[in-house]
């Protein structure tokens, strides 16, 4: 009994505690943290490879009723524990932290450091899309507030006062973390996703993308640029034709439900692999027809498709110029060019929704409404 009121006289000290200091600003900045994701970002499928997805009302009902009344203050309702009261502060153990409330994991021991303010700091995330930033005004100060990336817990403050490289702290609550040290198994929720990788250029990628979202089996399709000769193009880049970059899209699939031939010979029906560097009216090398292999396998299924393809009677008489090629660095374009078709309502891929509706049947599946003009 001494024991727990021992205990919970040590819980209100920090409470008070943190409130004081808070009070006394000295978190204070003029302006958000930049180059943090915001809280305007769509959930989806993490370069991690893990689902973003938020958990429903009685799912998240279900995480919290496991959490201890501190963990509930913290992460729900934006507490704070006091400097150096934290369970996880001076923890050096090789492993992962990871939300307390969903498990998605934030934090690698690798990038933890020693800050001095009393809080588990952290020079940059396990993935960028995991933990996101929240301008917060209060305290009569502007700050950005971190959140998980999936449940949208309270897990602490960012600020650009960090060590190189990236000049960051992640300041965190241990209350709001939990770890998982290096050896241990994962719990389910803080697995990744089981998923392969293809990667496709077949000229506009922003029809290309739409047509491969369409398809059941498919987790995510993401329009990029890939195969090229420069570190980080951008779209202005690309269109120059100096990059070398093809505008490609990454395929993300569950390889349970829909196989990587399948998805090859999809990508044939969508898009004309006969005109060199063009696809309709866009002409230059960034609009080639492309099939960037990921493994040897999907080498082997490459050639195995154009070959089949370049046989049957729609092809017979016309040449395939399709280039495969090992996947060489994609990255992702800019968030006006995701989803395009989808926002939009235009398309670059005359037959995309005939396409679409024929996969959807062939992979047992009703098909869905297709938002094609074209069609």
């Amino acid at each position: 009994m001494r024991h727990r009121k021992t205990r919970s006289m040590i819980t209100q000290f920090c409470t008070a505690l943190a409130g004081s200091v808070l009070a006394a600003g000295c978190f204070a900045q003029d302006a958000p943290t930049r180059n943090v994701q915001m809280e305007d970002a769509k959930p989806g499928i993490s370069d991690s490879g893990y689902d973003l997805t938020p958990p429903t009302e009685e799912e998240k009902k279900e995480l919290l009723a496991k959490l201890t009344p501190e963990q509930i203050r913290i992460t729900q309702k934006a507490g704070t524990e006091a400097a150096f009261c934290g369970t996880l502060l001076d923890n050096k153990k090789e492993g992962i932290y990871v939300c307390v409330v969903c498990g998605l994991p934030l934090f690698d021991s690798d990038d933890k450091f020693t800050s001095g303010t009393g809080w588990p700091s952290f020079t940059k995330t396990f993935d960028p899309s995991h933990v996101v930033g929240k301008v917060d005004t209060s305290y009569g100060m502007v700050r950005t507030e971190i959140v998980c990336g999936r449940c949208g817990s309270h897990l602490g403050h960012v600020f650009e006062d960090g060590p190189p490289p990236t000049g960051m702290r992640f300041c965190l609550n241990s209350e709001s973390l939990t770890f998982i040290e290096k050896g241990e198994e994962l719990p389910e929720n803080s697995k990744p996703m089981k998923a392969e990788e293809a990667f496709f250029a077949g000229g506009c990628f922003w029809g290309v993308e739409y047509g491969f979202a369409q398809l059941p089996g498919v987790l995510s399709a993401t329009s990029g640029y890939q195969n090229g000769e420069t570190e980080d193009p951008d779209y202005r880049a690309v269109c120059s034709g100096e990059t070398g970059h093809a505008e490609s899209v990454r395929v993300r699939f569950d390889p349970d439900r829909i196989d990587y031939e399948t998805l090859v010979r999809f990508f044939f029906e969508i898009h004309d692999p006969t005109t060199l560097n063009r696809q309709g009216p866009d002409v230059g090398t960034q609009y080639r027809s492309g099939i960037y292999t990921a493994s040897p396998e999907q080498a082997r299924i490459a050639v195995k498709v154009v070959k089949d393809v370049a046989r049957s009677d729609e092809f017979k008489d016309r040449t395939i110029v399709t280039e495969i090629e090992p996947t060489g660095k994609f990255t992702q374009a800019e968030d006006y060019h995701q989803d395009y078709v989808v926002r939009t309502g235009r398309t670059c891929h005359p037959g995309i929704g005939t396409a679409v509706a024929k996969y959807q049947r062939m992979l047992d599946r009703q098909p869905e409404r297709v938002v094609s003009p074209s069609e």
